[in-house]
């Protein structure tokens, strides 16, 4: 629970800190004049890939690095990992979540203050720096929940799908202990291929962590129940979405390559530790 609350905290400090930079650091500071365009857009989209390759190199040495409930869920019903499990790494990654959340805030608030006070808005009505720490949908979407929730089972599978990929040592998996930045690398490149439907969450504790601390701290319903001007009720979605497009990502690898690769070069070794390996421990 502590690596997987250290490594959950590193990402989430990382990811969030670069929106931060990107929303309120760079214009707040005086260094950037435009508007927020594509180039901050590959700030935060590589700002949460170096923060899930970071995270990754904390906790992977003790639980295989799930830092994310998507993934624990996922190798639960894998049976890679024991379901007696799967609560407590729940906990721990949504708790390290909200302190990097809290502490991303400690260090921004000044630049989330002017921020706000520069656009007139108090900061109930500031979708925005919101923004900084947990997700909402586009406005094409309208009210629409299905669009959405389809954007996270679909990120999320892409996700899980990947990493088993990675992690295979049948496959051709990274070795030389790569394996975390690659999969960095995947966080990156689902930001730029879905990113803007609806923040690319991906992750249940990446998004309600921080959601919850922005209801603690003054964003309101934005937060909770997840209301603005063209959605509703909405902070349900970047949890579900991601719980069922992880199971998903991780049957169709192991459906549809792992028998192939099996039968090609014997037995599976992955480079996320199983629960025999956690027992032996």
């Amino acid at each position: 629970m502590i690596a997987e609350f250290l490594g959950t905290f590193v990402l989430i400090l990382l990811g969030v800190g670069s929106v931060a930079v990107a929303v309120a650091g760079l214009p707040g500071s005086g260094r950037q004049a435009a508007p927020f365009g594509a180039a901050d857009w590959l700030i935060i989209a590589w700002g949460w890939g170096f923060g899930v390759t970071f995270g990754v190199y904390v906790a992977g040495g003790v639980t295989g690095a799930h830092l994310n409930p998507a993934v624990t869920l996922a190798f639960a019903v894998r049976r890679t990992l024991a379901w007696r499990k799967v609560i407590p790494y729940w906990f721990a990654q949504l708790v390290g979540a909200f302190v990097a959340a809290a502490l991303v805030y400690a260090s921004y608030r000044w630049a989330i203050d002017f921020f706000d006070h520069k656009a007139g808005l108090s900061r109930d009505k500031s979708l925005s720096t919101y923004s900084i720490f947990a997700t909402f949908p586009a406005e094409y979407f309208g009210n629409s929940w299905w669009g959405p929730l389809l954007d996270q089972i679909v990120g999320t599978g892409v996700l899980l799908l990947l990493i088993c990929a990675v992690t295979d040592t049948r496959n051709t998996a990274v070795l030389s202990n790569l394996a975390p930045f690659i999969i960095g690398l995947v966080v990156v490149v689902i930001g730029l291929a879905f990113g803007t439907n609806a923040g690319y969450a991906i992750n249940p504790a990446r998004d309600f962590g921080p959601r919850l601390f922005t209801f603690f701290e003054g964003w309101g319903k934005i937060a909770l129940p997840g209301t603005y001007q063209w959605f509703s009720g909405y902070w349900w979605i970047p949890i579900v979405g991601p719980l069922i497009g992880g199971v998903i990502g991780m049957a169709v690898y192991d459906l549809l390559i792992s028998p192939l690769v099996k039968a090609r070069f014997g037995p599976e070794q992955e480079g996320h530790v199983s629960e025999e390996q956690t027992t032996q421990r």
